[in-house]
């Protein structure tokens, strides 16, 4: 697995909405905006499965995503590309579910992507784009 830098975590703590990109066993991409994302450590990452079907279709088929961080206050533009696990029980999938409903009390947390970061490139334009850098 790769571990997040500084820099990497600090432009995702700016973010409100990721960018999130799947795609099918045939190669269709979805790509959707997700609210509920935490760096649980500097390799794991979760995300609540809230309103996903397409998404959740996909990672079904094809336990690989792509995760867009870039915004206004960001110092950088990265892209994170990891393996994902789907858990709807236990102590991880509890904790999530927790964590959502804190925020918003309807949410149905119906399912938790655990995201093993696997690269991460660079996307900001110039001569770097697209450079693995890690």
């Amino acid at each position: 697995m790769v571990a997040l830098t500084d820099e990497i975590k600090k432009a995702m703590a700016t973010i409100k909405a990721f960018p999130v990109a799947t795609a099918s066993k045939e190669g269709w991409p979805n790509v959707v905006p997700i609210g509920f994302l935490e760096l649980v450590d500097d390799e794991t990452i979760w995300i609540a499965d809230n309103f996903m079907l397409k998404t959740l279709a996909n990672v079904r088929e094809n336990p690989k995503i792509a995760i867009y961080v870039w915004g206004p206050e960001t110092k950088g533009c990265f892209q994170i590309k990891g393996t994902v696990t789907l858990k709807t029980s236990g102590p991880d999938f509890e904790k999530m579910q927790l964590t959502v409903r804190s925020k918003m009390a309807k949410a149905p947390a119906k399912g938790l992507l655990i995201v093993k970061i696997t690269e991460v490139f660079e996307c900001a334009p110039g001569p770097n784009a697209g450079a693995k850098i890690l």
